[in-house]
């Protein structure tokens, strides 16, 4: 019986041999995505009715795989799913390479500890040998700039070359952590738009303040901002802004707040009526609060303004027109608010755009690495809009999914460079860890620079089987033409790799040498599996 089952305490062999299965389900799932000619995998969908999902995206299938049915295996499976969707957070691929990496070393790791190895001292080895490759691996790196280099990285990742040439184009022109945003678009063609200046979600208070009907939008020219989380109740509030602005000479005002009352709307159209002042009445920009401040902070630093907050108890009695915002164009619609030519202090900028970049550096949490990387990509001013459509709308989400990935490791490529792409960066690692067993030691260290040695292998065999290519004779013609040289699947025959433009991105395979190594190693120390009892259900009277 199950509980039954969630009550046993495994040790081993029983321990090693039940992780190592559930391991191969994982594996034997995710791999045939690895390479630019992947087989798909078909997942049942969870909602009654709606057809199976077809992937190629390896940690999107583990992530599918909830529960395997033998609650040991179980546990083997799901420490290598962890891995793998946090490794496909955190640079969008690799999911594929790290899992064929750590059945590799899992593997031999076990027939190691089986004929009486030490699975503490093999973990220290393995973790040592890793930053061997790891070095060799950051020796190759070289920088990609341009777009149709850029293109080439992007179709080893996705394997769609319109969607690469696209995402080539882009990330040349908005740059390493520019804004991007990937919708779901209506017909069948990727679309792209480019957006000047930077823009945050928000939207107009009131539709009666559009004036371009057709785009659904308003613009300013030389426009006053108000920036501020206010709620604005009496039309009394906002005279000393609108004197303020007065003043100035400026003929445009935004104001932000989180509502607006119709009464200190009416106030505003009857005084753009009598003195000229364009007027618009925004939504104070972000969606939850945290991203309301950062929203502000940034909206202050970009024009030159102060924000007036409700949690520091700001009020709009003593606005002057010091405390303004000014900006050389803003719109607003029904979703966004955008600026462009913002008159804040450049000095303070630039030092605010550093310690975004230094905090980013800092951080290995995906969501805060993805809100930072939206904060700068705002800041530096590089926008696009990317829609991608297809067939059907299952075709679409899943193009979708695969741009979004794409564009994080694109990210990464430019970042940190790339290095020869299929396998071979991982296989020119071999000379430096033959080296290194050659000076070993002890049985121990000599064992896990032979585990990594076969491991390095792993990812090249498997991408020539999943093209349908005899690895063995390819591997052999590999080796001969000398480090740099792999086989470009597509074709079927062995290339310079960085001649012929297939490319790697260096974050990406770091990310996922690292997480492999680093979680198989530990996984080989894993001596005892309990199971801890189900909670006893209360039954309904």
């Amino acid at each position: 019986m199950p509980g039954d089952l969630s009550r046993r305490v495994r040790f081993q062999p029983d321990a090693h041999l039940a992780m190592q299965r559930g391991v191969d389900q994982i594996v034997n799932a995710v791999q045939p995505t690895l390479g630019p000619v992947p087989r798909t995998v078909a997942v049942a969908s969870a909602l009654e009715g709606r057809p199976p999902e077809l992937l190629d995206d390896g940690g999107l299938i583990a992530r599918r795989i909830i529960q395997l049915v033998d609650p040991d295996e179980d546990m083997g499976a799901m420490h290598l799913r962890h891995l793998l969707w946090r490794l496909r957070e955190q640079v969008g691929d690799g999911t594929a390479t790290a899992a064929v990496l750590y059945k590799a070393i899992y593997d031999k790791g076990v027939r190691y500890l089986v004929s009486g190895g030490d699975a503490t001292q093999l973990r220290r080895h393995l973790e040592v040998g890793m930053q061997v490759v790891l070095d060799s691996l950051r020796s190759m790196v070289g920088q990609v700039q341009g777009k149709q280099p850029l293109a080439r990285v992007a179709e080893t990742i996705c394997g769609d070359p319109p969607l690469a040439q696209m995402l080539g184009e882009i990330l040349d022109i908005i740059g390493e952590h520019g804004q991007l945003e990937i919708r779901q678009g209506r017909g069948r063609d990727i679309e792209r738009e480019y957006v000047e200046g930077m823009y945050w979600k928000s939207g107009l208070h009131s539709r009666q303040m559009i004036t371009d009907t057709a785009r659904l939008r308003s613009e300013l020219e030389n426009a006053s901002i108000l920036i501020s989380d206010l709620e604005v109740k009496e039309d009394r509030e906002l005279l000393p802004v609108l004197e303020a602005v007065a003043g100035s000479g400026t003929h445009a005002l935004l104001i932000t707040c989180s509502s607006i009352s119709d009464r200190a709307l009416g106030l505003l159209k009857a005084n753009a009526q009598a003195s000229k002042l364009r007027c618009l009445a925004a939504k104070t920009p972000g969606l939850r609060s945290d991203e309301q401040a950062d929203a502000m902070q940034e909206l202050a630093l970009l024009t030159g303004g102060r924000p007036f907050l409700k949690i520091a108890g700001d009020t709009l009695t003593r606005a002057s027109a010091a405390d303004l915002g000014q900006a050389r164009r803003v719109w607003v619609d029904s979703t966004h608010l955008g600026v462009s030519g913002g008159q804040g202090d450049p000095r303070r900028l630039r030092q605010h755009i550093a310690e975004l970049r230094e905090a980013y550096v800092r951080s290995d949490d995906a969501t805060a690495r993805k809100r930072i990387q939206d904060r700068l990509g705002k800041l530096m001013g590089g926008a696009a809009v990317l829609s991608i459509g297809g067939v059907s709308d299952v075709a679409a989400e899943a193009r979708k999914a695969s741009a979004e990935r794409t564009a994080e490791a694109l990210r990464g490529a430019v970042r940190e460079g790339v290095i020869p792409g299929g396998g071979v960066a991982l296989l020119d690692c071999r000379p430096e860890l033959r080296r290194r067993l050659s000076e070993s030691d002890g049985p121990d260290q000599r064992a896990a620079y032979r585990i990594l040695l076969g491991a390095v292998e792993a990812p090249i065999r498997t991408l020539l089987a999943n093209a349908g290519l005899d690895a063995g004779r390819l591997l052999s013609e590999i080796e001969a033409a000398g480090p740099g040289h792999g086989c470009d699947v597509r074709t079927g025959s062995v290339v310079n790799m960085a001649e012929a433009g297939i490319l790697d991105s260096a974050a990406v395979q770091l990310a996922a040498l690292r997480g492999a190594v680093g979680s198989a190693a530990l996984a080989l120390t894993v001596d005892v599996l309990v199971h801890r009892r189900r909670p006893v259900r209360a039954q309904a009277p």
